[in-house]
């Protein structure tokens, strides 16, 4: 059961790595990241809200699984 928990971890922990880096640094969306080309995203804030939903569902996943494994929750 614990090796599920730390395959659990290394697999959220790899995700939330990823969708960090997918996020712009200046704030103005996944288009910033194709330069002057954020014309090409008609629903660009529908974008960056569905990254930041699934970016705090991995963050929570990889939080709680820690907690878990840390304290010795699960065994």
């Amino acid at each position: 059961m614990v090796q599920f928990f730390y395959i659990i971890q290394i697999l959220s922990g790899l995700f939330l790595i990823l969708l960090v880096l997918l996020h712009s640094p200046k704030g103005d969306g996944m288009g910033g990241m194709m330069g002057s080309a954020s014309q090409l995203f008609a629903s660009q804030k529908t974008a960056e809200k569905g990254l930041n939903k699934v970016t705090y569902i991995t963050g929570g996943i990889f939080i709680l699984t820690t907690f878990l494994l840390g304290f010795g929750i699960i065994k």
